[in-house]
């Protein structure tokens, strides 16, 4: 099955600046391998932080020539997570990415108040996804951090994932507020949550895209079933960012595409210091490159803003 959207993305990511990556206990076959594609293609610079043995060990068992990238010696995967971390916060990388470690392991390092990658925002994840049969990419969030986000949390939410529709260069990026309806209902709370979010966008507490909701998906994403509903706008039917009631919603979603509808899921957290790649051992190789191509173009955009900043 070809990923075009996914191939399209990874090409243009080749042509701008690799990005440094420290790269979190890299021990198992998938996380290491992963690091070096995305390194044969410019995409990424990494720096492998872990146990040197089981890297080399794990390089050598997969005929994986890593004599060229830095690695930096940690005793255990707590101890590697830390690390990667400071070299973020010294400056030595402008991304993280996620090895053979659970992903929890990670994110408390992330979060740590005193040494981790805090900024304002409330740090969320959006799934990057090529659907063959639909002609836009998607972007879903949060289907892996937020479990059950409070309207606050949401437009943090909401606010990343326009952020990262901009990085990606879509067009317009147009907010799908999902729920089980289109109607506001008093008795489910998500349905009144889309309608305050979208309400927070006319007042200029989010930017940069067009919201609507409450939708339920087939009306977000299908411009037959939303003219059936009589729903009128420039999201419905149209959407190309998905923002779920919960994780689980969103979880089920995206797992759904991938196992019923052959898309694959590129996967990135937003709203830290930097860019972090989370793949699992599931991925295809296509969507552990995209993940990485997605971390480079948002790595793009931030020196972009930064250079706005200074000038």
């Amino acid at each position: 099955m070809t990923h075009g959207k996914y191939q399209l993305l990874i090409d243009t990511a080749k042509t701008l600046r690799p990005v440094s990556t420290a790269v979190a206990h890299p021990c198992d076959a998938s996380s290491l391998s992963g690091a070096v594609d995305a390194a044969r293609l410019g995409l990424i610079v990494p720096i492998l932080v872990g146990p040197k043995a089981k890297i080399e060990a794990v390089a050598r068992a997969c005929e994986l020539d890593i004599s060229g990238y830095e690695r930096i010696d940690a005793p255990h995967s707590h101890a590697a997570a830390a690390l990667a971390v400071e070299l973020v916060r010294a400056g030595r990388a402008e991304a993280l990415m996620k090895g053979s470690l659970h992903t929890d392991e990670l994110m408390a390092e992330v979060v740590r108040k005193d040494t981790g990658l805090r900024t304002a925002r409330r740090i969320s994840h959006c799934f990057v996804m090529d659907v063959p049969a639909h002609d836009d990419a998607l972007i879903i969030s949060d289907a892996a951090v937020n479990i059950t986000p409070t309207l606050a949390d949401k437009m943090h939410i909401v606010q990343n994932a326009i952020d990262l529709a901009h990085a990606l260069h879509f067009t317009q990026a147009r907010v799908a507020i999902l729920s089980a309806m289109e109607t506001v209902n008093p008795q489910v709370p998500s349905t009144i949550e889309a309608a305050a979010l979208c309400k927070m966008a006319e007042r200029g507490q989010i930017t940069g895209a067009v919201l609507d909701g409450p939708l339920a998906l087939d009306n977000a994403i299908n411009l037959a079933a939303a003219q059936i509903k009589n729903i009128d706008s420039p999201v419905a039917g149209r959407a190309n960012v998905l923002i779920v009631p919960d994780l689980e919603a969103g979880n089920m979603l995206a797992k759904s595409l991938s196992f019923l509808a052959g898309a694959d899921c590129a996967g990135i957290v937003l709203g830290a210091k930097v860019p972090i790649i989370l793949t699992s051992r599931a991925d295809s190789v296509m969507a552990r490159l995209a993940s990485c191509a997605v971390a480079v173009f948002v790595a793009q955009a931030r020196r972009e803003s930064a250079t706005k900043a200074i000038a």
